[in-house]
């Protein structure tokens, strides 16, 4: 029996009696309706229409979105072949696709810790992830399916100094 079979038990029209009576008055349910209704409408909640996340944190969550894309799309903008030129892909993993701005590559992000990175700026950032994922060796991982492997992959790729000894000659992420 799993933790949430007390959901699955109860059918669809029990549970919208309960979530309207907790509507009117959120005391006429049980306790633990009232905490799941609550995680419920919190869900629920568009923080970022409302303006209640500050610009900072945004950007912040926008930089993990583009360290994201570098892990599972760099490999498609790697040199890989001396004879003619890599197709191009769009979108490309230019920042500015991720609604970032040339002002934030000086900006200092949090989110660089990610990728082994402590106090970094967003241009520090792009160059590991670009000296990390579109040099001259593509690394494709994140489709396994074993989340250890591939954390325990993604530690050793994006170590600092061994992103160092994989730089290439050649900058192909059109980024």
């Amino acid at each position: 029996m799993d933790k949430f079979s007390y959901i699955s038990n109860a059918g669809g029209a029990v549970i919208e009696d309960l979530y309207s009576s907790y509507l009117k008055d959120e005391n006429s349910v049980d306790e633990s309706w009232k905490k799941f209704f609550e995680g419920f409408e919190f869900a629920r909640t568009s923080f970022e229409d409302g303006g209640e996340i500050p610009d900072n944190v945004q950007k912040e969550f926008k930089v993990i979105r583009l360290i994201g894309e570098y892990r599972s799309r760099g490999h498609l903008f790697t040199d890989t072949n001396p004879v003619r030129e890599r197709r191009k892909y769009r979108p490309s993993l230019d920042y500015q696709n991720f609604k970032l701005e040339e002002s934030d590559l000086n900006v200092v992000f949090k989110a660089g810790e990610e990728i082994g990175l402590q106090n970094a700026t967003l241009k520090e950032i792009i160059d590991h992830l670009k000296d990390t994922y579109c040099k001259s060796i593509g690394i494709e991982y994140m489709y396994i399916r074993h989340p250890e492997r591939v954390r325990w992959l993604r530690e050793r790729i994006e170590l600092k100094k061994q992103a160092e000894a994989f730089k290439g000659k050649k900058d192909s992420c059109n980024a």
